[in-house]
Order: C-alpha cells, then structure tokens, then sequence
C-alpha cells in the first residue's frame, strides 16, 4: 500500500504560479511512476505530466513550456511547478503514482484561476 498527501493548492490570478506537492509513503520501493492528473468540472480526468524514477518526463502539450515536473527520490515525493498559469487550468490536481502493477491516486487538490 501506499498513501499519497498533496498539498499546494489555492486561488491564483490568471499569469500566476503555484507549486504542487505530493508525498508518499507505505511501499515506497516498489514506485516506478509518479504524475498529475487533472479534472475540471463536468470533464473527464486528464494527464498533465508524469516522471520515472531515472527522471524522464511526460508533458499534456496544453502545459509544455509553462509546467514543470520534478521529484525527490530519496523523499518520495513528486512536484508541479506551475507557471503563467490560465483559467483554462482550473480544475482539481490529483496525484498519481505507479507503484508494482497498482495506481494509487491521492485526494485531490484544487486548482483555482481567476481571470
């Protein structure tokens, strides 16, 4: 098992930045894969970015250039920098991490831009 905590979100004015965080804990030996999903209201779940443990990353193309993924493995915790942020970006950020054969998905945490 393992258990995600996320904190880091908040209200934001459309050109800002926030940063994500999440940390995991339980069997964190067997963690491969770590990223963020998003949600917004009344739409379907989707990737923002992932990292593997050797440090490549993955990127939506709606967040290239202005998102950035990065973890620490010796504190198993991933983060998202998030830069020149848009109201189009609001929406609740869960994180994902890929542990074994098993996703396990944190609470979510919610994205708020203000135009």
């Amino acid at each position: 098992q393992v258990q995600l905590v996320e904190s880091g979100g908040g209200l934001v004015q459309d050109g800002g930045s926030l940063r994500l965080s999440c940390a995991a804990s339980g069997n964190r030996f067997s963690i491969y894969t770590m990223g963020w999903y998003r949600q917004a209201p009344g739409k379907q779940r989707e990737l923002v970015a992932t990292i593997i443990r050797s440090g490549g990353t993955n990127y939506a193309n709606t967040v290239k250039g202005r998102f950035t993924i990065s973890r620490d493995n010796a504190k198993n915790t991933v983060y998202l920098q998030m830069n020149s942020l848009k109201p189009e970006d609001t929406a609740v950020y869960y994180c994902n991490v890929v542990a074994g054969a098993t996703n396990y998905w944190g609470q979510g945490t919610q994205v708020t831009v203000s135009s």
